[in-house]
């Protein structure tokens, strides 16, 4: 934690807000879930201004729904809990979704016009969101005694400070006036975040997966280590200094080797086409055609051209490499493409279907997501060890190119070409596994 007792109140007045809010815990009806010790701590500490979590699967958004339920038997209570986006609010096990598992049926009404439960007592629980720079205006005429921002990062600082100004209650009231959230690390607002909680004066508890006890750990911690290593230290341990600049690949995962075996399954050669040739003194992007083949889940990257060419050297190339692949490995290894959007994209796979490659098998596919998120598995992959590099005169300007991506190198047709490739391949190993469905 990073503060001691709100000075502002006396020891005996932090005394009674805490006894207080223990008592709208667990004499609560509506409250469904029995709290962890981490989830107790940022439930009952006085403070006016709290920020919970920092690591994925700590029990954020049931710690804030928790928090806003705790008043909800007093007349004069109002609480709101916030999103960046409608859609996020309203995600499969998001607040909206858990506050239903827990109050549908009972006494309390949902209000979907207002996006409001509403209780016996008169006091209120509203959702809401912020997607734009005005939009936490429309919250200017409202007093709430509890608001509760999920993912703060995802929020400028601005809105927040903004809602500060929506806390109020009337003078005779017992109910304690909190100002609550719940983030990971990450996010437009990362930096403000750190600031104000970690290195400032607020309050902020950490929890890990650890600290969660409603959780399968196991089966999170299997989804969170197949992310690149800046997301999972983000999300797994709460790291707050690790940045998503440069780092996506670190040269100690390239483990060069000397071979790879000749009974592999499968293979793919993942062309990323350059969208110009190279010109005197410029340095245009490259066209890339990286080999990765597959053996029981483990991947080796075997062959990687590349050129500046033009587009009919290029087509040699293509047409040249698919011959030499046919004959070393026959139809284990595919020929697959890049294609980029609109019209253009389709006459080029029309032109390698029927004439550079005719006779071979070639796929053509669509790149969804940025080239971070595409390179984001085989970050992983190497950073695991199950990708190997075979040893070849390629092999330095290949790393160099991988380790500086994302923002400190001139190229990433590499990158893209090694996304494409491996993204294709270890899609087949999990249909192969069952693991997934077509």
């Amino acid at each position: 934690m990073q503060e001691k007792m709100d000075d502002r109140l006396s020891l005996s007045e932090n005394e009674q807000v805490i006894e207080s809010n223990l008592r709208h815990i667990y004499h609560n009806e509506w409250i469904r879930s029995r709290p962890g010790k981490k989830q107790l701590l940022f439930l009952m500490l006085p403070q006016t201004e709290l920020l919970y979590g920092g690591a994925a699967g700590g029990g954020k958004s049931e710690a804030l729904l928790t928090a806003a339920l705790m008043y909800v038997n007093e007349p004069d209570y109002s609480a709101l809990l916030l999103r960046k986006t409608y859609a996020e609010l309203s995600l499969p096990g998001a607040l909206m979704e858990r506050a239903f598992s827990w109050l549908f049926g009972t006494a309390a009404r949902w209000r979907d016009d207002r996006k409001t439960w509403v209780f016996p007592s008169g006091a209120t629980l509203s959702f809401g969101y912020l997607d734009s720079e005005n939009s936490k205006y429309r919250y200017q005429s409202s007093e709430f005694q509890f608001i509760g921002f999920d993912e703060l990062t995802a929020f400028r600082e601005s809105d927040y400070l903004y809602l500060f100004s929506r806390l109020r209650k009337k003078a005779d009231s017992n109910i304690p006036l909190r100002m609550r959230a719940a983030s990971n690390p990450g996010g437009i607002g990362h930096d403000w975040v750190r600031e104000r909680f970690l290195r400032g004066k607020k309050l902020f508890i950490p929890a890990t997966l650890e600290d969660n006890p409603h959780i399968n750990r196991e089966k999170y911690e299997e989804s969170l280590n197949k992310l690149d290593l800046v997301t999972r230290r983000q999300l797994r341990f709460g790291d707050w200094e690790i940045k998503a600049t440069g780092n996506k690949f670190r040269r100690d995962w390239f483990n060069v080797v000397r071979d790879y075996p000749a009974d592999f399954k499968s293979g793919v050669r993942f062309w990323d086409f350059a969208a110009t040739e190279p010109k005197k003194g410029g340095d245009p992007d490259y066209t890339v055609g990286t080999l990765i083949v597959e053996k029981s889940g483990l991947y080796w990257v075997v062959d990687v051209q590349r050129t500046q060419g033009t587009p009919q050297k290029i087509e040699q190339l293509v047409r040249a490499t698919a011959a030499s692949d046919h004959a070393n490995y026959g139809n284990r290894v595919i020929t697959a493409i890049e294609e980029e959007q609109g019209s253009s994209g389709k006459i080029v796979a029309d032109n390698y279907t029927r004439n550079v490659l005719r006779g071979y098998t070639v796929k053509f596919v669509r790149p969804t997501g940025s080239k971070e998120v595409r390179a984001n598995p085989v970050s992983a992959a190497f950073e695991r060890g199950t990708i190997m590099v075979v040893s070849g005169g390629w092999n330095n300007a290949y790393i160099d190119e991988l380790t500086a991506f994302p923002t400190t190198g001139v190229h990433d047709d590499q990158v893209d070409s090694t996304s494409g490739a491996y993204n294709m391949l270890s899609r087949t190993f999990a249909l192969r596994q069952g693991r997934i469905e077509v």
